[in-house]
């Protein structure tokens, strides 16, 4: 082990570096009077900066969370080193040579295991860039020019390949006096069958993936040839110094542009990071083979200082993995400060392709916010449900409410929720408004789903033998179930007094799934016309007919429950068929205004008057069954 490194020299370090120009590689500063700097503290989360610098005095401190000390302390906590390894990077980066107080210089072989293996990446991003220009690689440079980017492109960013032997890495950082244990533990090296480290990315066009302080800490490498049977993008492997989930490509080249601009681009791979910061998105940002997640939103939040004018734009494909990577990113929307936007360039191209066939302007138009994010993930879960449907509006309702009910900001929360009644197309907004609220109560002061309310909408369920009777439970004081249970009970009981209107009814016209079932189960054996002359066969054809014990529970408690008249004649019958009628009619009414209601100003004239007129028809039809009651049948 190397000995104690000389005070002069640590002291020296420490005034040699200014504590501002380190924290502000990881964080955004600004003036907070009194010659000091404040920021978001990046040892806690934090909505308003409770992080302070003193340039001054070299010193830094949270007043959140008590966090403090000098450049030195800071450097060990947020990059997790020892204080020599601290003190050893710091006096890199100011051309200071340090003493050891045992053994005079500290040979590079005793240096810290991160300092070893960040240099390990240096020399290897060198070697790489080098390869780059040789003849093995003109198929790289080709990929390269295919896409639209030169030899400069590919110096600014770093872009290497990796020679297709087996070691030709691995005996040039041995050269260099890295041992095999630092070539295997850094990601670099693997072994091989017989035990001896090999080269990990072998014929592959490479690009560094340096950290927020720009240091290399591991590579992304893209398959080029046919005989290459690995995947098409190969990452390093989790190291002591690459975390997947905790870096962001590009990111160093980003970060004094989101700083200053407040606004950060996320895109979704090298190519991409290159082609927008040439087309002068210089925001851009890629992950590195793996979703955009918390640890990422944490770095873009230290950068963006969750200012209200903050903007946070995802450029993901338009295809299905690029709008489950959108709904993904959606999952931590909230955890933003930020307005977070989606936009999907036409036909779906990335930007690198965008760039290629409509140039640069028509890359920073892409980067420009259009969808906000939780537009774009409610219109995804709105889209999957059958929205011309009562149980389907329902259905979406129950899916999107709790999305909208994790909105923070209680204003922007109404609005959204007024949004999405707009969507479904229900016309109560302020029962959508009132759900969402309910639910956004219960998870602040209980945590966790709330239970579904008893009279809340449900998608009634559907079995592979016919219709099920699970569903909200039947409330006899609904005058719609109410309605709907004395029709049944006469057309099974008094089958002449309901036939033969009560057969040309849809089992849609019954709002209860029990309900709904049982008239599903008299059509399977032949309506209510067949009992006319034998009710008794009648009703057992009709329990013969049902699905499953459930609804032939129901037939049967139908076919002996007391009808509620005292007096069971035609009038009443017709009472309770005009009932059901309306109530359906009405139902279908209020469906078609939810249609003209999302179809709006700019619909297909065409299709917008085809929907006016069925409104009309069933306004008239409505108006006289109220008028003319059975009559109107």
């Amino acid at each position: 082990m190397a000995g104690r490194i000389n005070d002069d020299d640590v002291k020296a370090v420490r005034d040699a570096v200014p504590i501002d120009a380190v924290v502000s590689e990881y964080l955004q500063l600004r003036n907070a009077g009194g010659g000091n700097l404040k920021g978001l503290c990046p040892f806690h989360d934090e909505k308003s900066p409770s992080f302070q610098v003193s340039p001054s005095k070299g010193l830094f401190h949270c007043f959140g969370c008590q966090e403090g000390g000098d450049t030195i302390a800071f450097v060990m906590k947020i990059d997790h080193l020892s204080f020599s390894e601290t003190v050893e990077r710091l006096a890199a980066r100011a051309g200071i040579t340090l003493r050891y107080e045992e053994g005079g210089y500290n040979p590079v072989q005793q240096r810290g295991e991160r300092i070893r293996l960040i240099e390990a990446h240096k020399a290897a991003a060198r070697y790489y860039a080098e390869q780059l220009d040789g003849p093995e690689a003109e198929v790289g440079r080709r990929f390269l020019a295919e896409r639209g980017f030169d030899q400069a492109a590919a110096r600014h960013f770093g872009v290497g390949y990796s020679p297709a032997g087996w070691d030709h890495l691995t005996r040039f950082l041995r050269g260099q006096g890295f041992s095999d244990k630092e070539l295997l533990l850094s990601g670099l090296a693997q072994e091989s069958r017989g035990g001896k480290p090999i080269d990990r990315f072998r014929g592959r066009l490479m690009w560094p993936i340096r950290d927020v302080g720009g240091d290399v800490v591991g590579f992304g490498a893209r398959r080029l040839r046919d005989d290459d049977t690995g995947p098409k993008y190969l990452n390093t492997p989790e190291t002591p110094i690459y975390r997947k989930s905790q870096v962001l490509y590009g990111i160093d080249q980003a970060k004094k542009e989101i700083a200053k601009t407040s606004r950060a681009v996320v895109v979704e791979g090298y190519t991409d990071v290159m082609a927008c910061h040439l087309a002068g998105v210089t925001t851009a940002i890629a992950t590195c083979g793996t979703a955009f997640g918390g640890d990422h939103i944490k770095i873009l939040r230290r950068l963006l200082m969750d200012n209200g004018s903050a903007r946070v734009i995802f450029t993901f494909d338009g295809d299905a993995a690029g709008q489950k990577a959108a709904l993904r990113a959606f999952e931590d929307d909230q955890k933003f400060a930020a307005e977070t936007y989606i936009a999907i360039a036409p036909d779906g191209m990335d930007p690198c392709d965008l760039r290629l066939v409509k140039g640069d302007e028509a890359v920073r138009d892409l980067a420009e916010p259009r969808i906000p994010l939780f537009e774009f993930a409610l219109r995804q879960i709105v889209n999957r449900y059958d929205l011309e449907t009562p149980a389907g509006r329902a259905a979406a309702l129950d899916e999107a409410a709790p999305i909208v009910a994790r909105i923070k900001n209680i204003a922007s929360q109404h609005e959204v929720a007024v949004e999405l009644a707009g969507m479904l197309g229900i016309l109560d907004t302020q029962f959508v408004v009132k759900r969402v609220a309910q639910l956004a109560r219960w998870s602040r002061d209980k945590g966790g789903r709330p239970p579904q309310p008893a009279d809340g909408p449900r998608q009634a369920a559907h079995s592979p033998q016919g219709p099920s009777v699970t569903g909200p439970p039947l409330n006899l004081r609904s005058p719609a179930h109410r309605t709907e249970r004395e029709l049944l009970k006469l057309a099974l009981q008094y089958p002449a007094l309901v036939s033969p209107a009560f057969d040309a009814y849809g089992a849609d016209e019954f709002t209860a799934p029990p309900y709904t079932a049982v008239r599903q189960t008299i059509a399977e054996a032949g309506g209510a016309a067949q009992g006319v002359d034998d009710t008794p066969g009648y009703l057992a054809r009709v329990r013969e007919a049902a699905p499953d014990d459930r609804v032939r529970a129901m037939v049967t408690e139908l076919a002996v429950e007391a009808v509620l008249a005292r007096t069971v004649d035609e009038a009443y019958a017709g009472e309770q068929l005009v009932q059901v009628r309306l109530r359906a009619v009405d139902r279908r009414i209020l469906e078609v205004q939810s249609s003209l209601t999302r179809l709006g100003s700019h619909a297909d004239p065409q299709h917008l008057a085809g929907v006016q007129n069925e409104l009309w028809v069933l306004q008239q039809y409505a108006q006289s069954l109220r008028t003319h009651g059975v009559a109107a049948l």
